[in-house]
């Protein structure tokens, strides 16, 4: 049996909470679908938990916020440090959006807000043929970021691209870190409530677009039950 810990580093809005559940409790059930059996722990950093030492958790997934991760709160650097530890511990990690983001920046990554603006709705990757994670051609998942990692770490391979987000997708080297811009915990109804969020914030073509773009399937079950199966690893 699988036992991962979910360190959460943003909230859902409190009016969405009730329907959707937390961050975490999306990932959950992402992580449930694959393998029912799975343990899920909880570590929230905005409720002011603690990090656990990384050698003693099995696998460790650390969630998106609404942060970014050059605004240099205190809690940010010893995730940095965590992160570098679990990676040289060769602990199975994944991070996804913010965290993405800032296991690419705490392995000597670049990231920054893009000049290309917000991406949300439904986005297409394409796929790096034999990759050993993710299978298939390309896959649609919904996004929801301004930020971007621009530089990858040199260590990092970028399995998952797009014209918006060109290193949508990093597998290290150490075998054991996996990590997504793109959400697969999200469902449809919840990446409506992006878009809402992002009302008068997006131009309204951009959100107009990407309300219309979550019409279309998506590839949720495939990348999050290859998430699940990487944080499974030994």
């Amino acid at each position: 049996m699988a036992r991962i810990t979910i360190i959460e580093t943003g909230l859902v809005p409190q009016k969405y909470r009730e329907r959707h559940g937390s961050f975490p409790d999306m990932f959950a059930r992402m992580i449930r679908a694959e393998d029912p059996t799975a343990a899920v722990d909880v570590i929230s950093i905005p409720n002011g938990d603690a990090l656990p030492d990384p050698r003693k958790v099995e696998a460790v997934l650390i969630t998106g916020a609404a942060a970014g991760v050059y605004d240099e709160l205190d809690w940010m650097a010893p995730l940095e440090d965590f992160v570098r530890a679990a990676y040289s511990n060769k602990t199975p990690m994944v991070g996804v959006c913010f965290g993405h983001q800032l296991i690419a920046q705490a392995l000597g990554g670049t990231v920054r807000k893009s000049e290309k603006g917000w991406g949300i709705g439904r986005h297409v990757y394409q796929v790096l043929p034999e990759n050993g994670v993710v299978d298939g051609e390309a896959v649609a998942i919904a996004a929801s970021h301004q930020d971007q990692v621009i530089d990858p770490p040199d260590d990092a391979l970028t399995i998952l691209s797009s014209e918006f987000t060109p290193h949508a997708g990093l597998l290290y080297a150490n075998g054991t870190t996996l990590t997504v811009q793109p959400h697969p915990e999200f469902d449809v109804e919840f990446a409506q409530v992006c878009c809402d969020l992002r009302d008068g914030k997006a131009p309204d073509e951009v959100v107009a677009t990407a309300r219309a773009s979550l019409a279309e399937p998506m590839d949720n079950v495939k990348l999050g039950g290859a998430i699940a199966r990487f944080l499974a690893r030994r």
